[in-house]
């Protein structure tokens, strides 16, 4: 019984690396967006750092977008910002 345990821990731990690394998607309304600062503030309250390949004026009050983010020195850093249907 013992001899199974080390694999199966082993075997646990390779298949939910991926998952620990993986960004994470929310969708919302745009509540307010500073481009020269690259700040996104959705309807929700999350403020997320927006990465500086963001287009000036792509993005407007109300509009509902998709922001993919990870969790980077405590704060939400947006990968990608999407518009959403």
């Amino acid at each position: 019984m013992r001899a199974l345990f080390i694999p199966v821990a082993v075997a646990a731990g390779l298949a939910l690396a991926p998952a620990a690394f993986a960004a994470e998607t929310t969708t919302g309304m745009i509540k307010s967006i500073d481009a020269k600062a690259h700040i996104l503030t959705l309807d929700n309250g999350t403020v997320y750092t927006l990465p500086s390949t963001v287009k000036d004026g792509s993005m407007k009050v109300g509009d509902k977008v998709s922001v993919m983010w990870d969790m980077k020195a405590g704060k939400h850093q947006a990968e990608s910002v999407t518009m959403a249907k």
